[in-house]
């Protein structure tokens, strides 16, 4: 889903699980029709966790997040309405966020409504809701600086290559489905597919296609849900041994209880079910052991993944808490005295921001799971040993490759989406870094120039923060990729993420920006024919797998993964990452505690020396390079005082937009939003659609398949073979997408 409604400028993602997360709408203002004058001096806004929307005047009327063009000395006069009764003020801040002009009163209640009154002056760049600062943020512009701006504003060559064509055919649809959350197969010797719905109930895919009777039905034990939630049940995993003892496991969103602190939000549910029979036809509403309840501060960052790895163990992927920046209500200190916050750095006081690793086969006097011997803190005194990897802020869809390897997407705040190659006592460096930037709670938007590579000495022995193996921007021009990495990956050359020639020294786009040999528009990064369109990418990544499957060649070795919408408001996309060969080599937890790089030894970004954080995933020194000295995002380091790094950064896995082809795909990508992916027996993965950002929508299943004239890759008809299929035995152990999120 998407989720990530949090906190600054950015769109975040799922809601629904996603908000972003929360949406991931959160927070870029959409094109609309040009304003050639300033608004008028009167103008209404409507106020909804998913955004903005204006009112009046005209030029704004029906647009999210519009731009309010303003004169600069101007008095203006803004009322809004609270379109969903959730809290809302009205707030004016600088471009850094350190200064604020304007901040009112948080005003509940639909149909409430607020005036304020303001002078536009110089250095306003951005209004916003401070409960909601990443869905509900728009940008201020004066009409008097307007054009001396936009002259010669170019933004650096990146972009998202275009990958194969692939056919995406529709499985599901209607009937129902609403948002659904994961797709998953048991250790079975049966043909079907189980669909968990955010709504609460879990549906069985079978040959003729989906069960109306629901496998499993606990929407009852459900939050009552907001316009845009992140709740709901969000995450499914089969035991291994599922087909002799009948039990599986669920992730879910419950009322808050208790004996839980009263201005928390909800409760965090594991629990196992059990079948009815022994054929495991259906699920026993009543057989529901609860294995573990978190306390949870926000309605967002729930993460919900599940996922038995090849051990037998079962993984647990934990949001950060919600909100924004992993700080405030629920949010502890930690190491790092930069930054407030957060439980993305702690392993001792709970479980957030957390991958957790537990043995549902055993119980202790404390808990009704035991906790793996070999689990990284089990033996260090005063962490939870639970614990398996860290540093995360909203795992949203993990899986394991058939050779075991982990693979986790964490759903960015502000500016970046990421992928992550996880390992015991791995440390994933949310909220210090935001994929490889630094990350700061004053200026989110703003990387500051450096931060910690490691954690303190007395701080799990000084671990490194490790970076992810892929990521990707919310907004072209935000940062400029790796010159390599279209001769590294995509369509045979053709995907990738910036070309050699697609900028000057000075890092600005040229106008001979080409990639594969295809026109790429200098000025905005924007794709001709195909790869992203505009300049946004997406606002909530969704976690996919390595395709292993035999049909479709084009995608094989590839990672397939997504973002929930291109801009909050608009259906996803789906892509296709291309690891190197060597990406499975990395070392264990022994190596993840390394000595951080410095200028004398290499620290930066010298190709011959890997940084601890991508020796781990088998990459050299990973980072995106960007323009220097203009206020853009900058790779983890050292920003210079103009121009461009000297060497690029490589090690990110390329990333090409798939080209879908079907009738539920319009220009190449999906016609609805993208909650979840899933993989069946045979290594075939699927697209979980919805039509709206909300829980009301209607859900859909695709399947990837062979392009229209192209035969599968084993020489079969795909679809012959599918028909053929009897049975479902699992490759790695059960391979499940997570829940659902946004961004915040």
């Amino acid at each position: 889903m998407t989720r990530d409604n949090d906190t600054e400028p950015a769109l975040s993602r799922r809601n629904v699980l996603r908000s972003s997360a929360a949406l991931s709408v959160a927070g870029f203002a959409l094109p609309g029709a040009a304003q050639e004058e300033g608004l008028p001096t009167e103008i209404r806004l409507g106020a909804r966790i998913s955004g903005w929307v204006g009112i009046e005047p005209d030029a704004i009327a029906d647009e999210r997040n519009p731009t309010l063009q303003l004169v600069q000395g101007e008095t203006y006069t803004l009322t809004w309405e609270n379109l969903d009764g959730a809290g809302h003020n009205f707030s004016i801040e600088s471009e850094d966020g350190e200064e604020q002009f304007v901040s009112t009163e948080i005003v509940a209640g639909a149909g409430e409504t607020q005036t304020v009154e303001f002078t536009a002056e110089e250095g306003m760049a951005n209004y916003y809701c401070e409960p909601h600062p990443v869905s509900m943020r728009g940008d201020i512009e004066f009409v008097s600086e307007a054009a001396d701006d936009a002259a010669g504003a170019e933004q650096p060559g990146q972009y998202i290559g275009q990958g194969p064509t692939v056919g995406y055919e529709t499985v599901a649809s209607g009937g129902p489905l609403t948002t659904p959350t994961s797709l998953t197969v048991a250790d079975e010797d049966a043909d079907r597919r189980f669909i968990t719905d955010q709504t609460g109930e879990i549906y069985v895919h079978g040959p003729d296609g989906i069960r109306e009777e629901p496998f499993l039905d606990i929407s009852d034990r459900i939050v009552e849900f907001m316009e845009f939630d992140e709740r709901g049940l969000l995450g499914l995993a089969f035991h291994p041994d599922f087909a002799e003892n009948g039990r599986f496991y669920v992730r879910y969103s419950a009322p808050l209880q208790d004996d839980m602190p009263e201005d928390y939000d909800h409760t965090f549910v594991l629990a196992e079910f059990q079948t009815e029979t022994d054929d495991n036809e259906t699920a026993d509403p009543e057989s529901e052991r609860r294995l573990l309840e978190l306390a949870e501060p926000q309605f967002n960052h729930n993460s919900g993944s599940l996922a038995f790895g090849p051990d037998g163990y079962l993984y647990v992927g934990t949001g950060d808490g919600g909100a924004a920046n992993d700080v405030g209500l629920g949010h502890v200190s930690d190491w790092y005295e930069d930054n407030e916050g957060g439980n993305g750095q702690d392993t001792e006081e709970n479980l957030l921001g957390s991958i957790l690793r537990i043995d549902v086969d055993a119980e202790s006097e404390e808990q009704p799971y035991g906790i793996p011997d070999d689990n990284p803190l089990v033996d260090t005194e005063g962490h939870l040993g639970e614990q398996y990897a860290w540093g995360f802020r909203n795992v949203w869809g993990m899986s394991f490759t058939s050779e075991g390897e982990l693979l986790a997407a964490d759903v960015g705040q502000n500016l970046i989406e990421s992928v992550n190659h996880v390992r015991a006592g791995g440390n994933y460096s949310w909220n210090v870094k935001e994929g490889t930037y630094c990350f700061s709670t004053e200026t989110p938007n703003t990387p500051p120039d450096d931060c910690p590579e490691t954690t303190p000495d007395d701080v799990r022995g000084g671990e490194e923060l490790l970076d992810p193996v892929l990521e990707y921007p919310h907004e072209l021009g935000l940062v400029q990729s790796p010159t390599d990495a279209a001769e590294n990956g995509g369509d045979g050359g053709n995907g990738g993420n910036a070309t050699d020639n697609a900028t000057d020294a000075g890092g600005n786009a040229t106008d001979d920006a080409t990639e594969g040999g295809r026109d790429v528009d200098g000025a905005t990064g924007t794709r001709q024919d195909g790869g992203v369109v505009g300049d946004r990418i997406g606002v909530s990544i969704v976690g996919g797998y390595l395709y292993e499957g035999g049909q479709i060649g084009d995608l094989e070795g590839g990672y397939v993964f997504g973002d929930w919408s291109v801009d909050g408001e608009s259906p996803g996309t789906v892509f296709v990452a291309r690891p190197p060969e060597d990406w499975q080599e990395g070392g264990g937890v022994e190596d993840l505690f390394l000595d951080p790089p410095t200028e004398e030894n290499g620290g930066d970004g010298a190709a011959d020396n890997e940084t601890g954080a991508n020796e781990t995933a088998g990459n050299e020194t990973g980072g995106n390079e960007t323009e220097d000295g203009d206020g853009e995002l900058h790779p983890t380091g050292e920003r210079g005082d103009g121009g461009t790094q000297e060497e690029t950064e490589d090690g990110l896995w390329p990333i090409a937009q798939l080209q879908l082809q079907g009738e539920a795909a319009q220009d190449g990508r999906p016609s609805s939003f993208v909650y979840s992916f899933g993989e069946d027996a045979d290594g075939e993965i699927y697209v979980l659609t919805s039509t709206t950002p909300t829980v009301e929508g209607d859900g859909a299943v695709h399947k990837l398949v062979p392009a229209d004239g192209e035969e599968a890759a084993d020489g079969g008809d795909a679809a012959a073979e599918e028909d053929a299929a009897t049975g479902n035995e699992t490759a790695g152990g059960n391979e499940t997408a997570d829940g659902s999120e946004t961004d915040g």
